[in-house]
């Protein structure tokens, strides 16, 4: 068994129209339904807190590779989008895309490598690997 690093502690009452905070109260929100599925809004969703969480663990991941390779990256920034949508079976599935930029890196498959490596060793791309569809960019363009 792998050495456990962290263990992150959530308590949630109430679903997608409850509350949630962590254990050591760094986090607590009021979650909603969206707008777009019929909710009042007014709050947040599980969707955006992937897209956060994903976006900046993939961040890391990316200087991580980018110091192994000594390459300085210090530009980095990512837009995540987190799509819910029908399975066809009455259940749902997630997409993902992550569109980076690193400024500092102005050869395009030094960059599109750094990506992909990092997508390798993220921990949340790993754990989607084979169950959710992640689309990688780069300044917007596909890999």
């Amino acid at each position: 068994m792998a050495k456990v690093l962290y263990t992150a502690e959530a308590h949630v009452t109430g679903g997608r129209d409850g509350h949630g905070h962590t254990k050591d109260n760094q986090l607590d929100v009021d979650l909603r339904l969206p707008t777009e599925m019929g909710g009042a809004g007014g709050g947040t969703n599980p969707e955006e807190l992937f897209a956060v969480g994903y976006a900046a663990c993939f961040e890391s991941a990316l200087m991580n590779v980018a110091r192994r390779k000594h390459l300085e990256v210090t530009d980095v920034a990512i837009d995540s989008k987190v799509t819910l949508s029908p399975n066809g079976s009455g259940g749902f599935v997630l997409g993902v895309v992550l569109d980076v930029s690193i400024a500092s890196v102005t050869d395009r498959d030094v960059a599109a490598q750094i990506i992909k490596d990092a997508h390798e060793v993220c921990p949340y791309s790993n754990a989607v690997r084979g169950n959710v569809d992640v689309e990688l960019l780069l300044g917007g363009q596909p890999l």
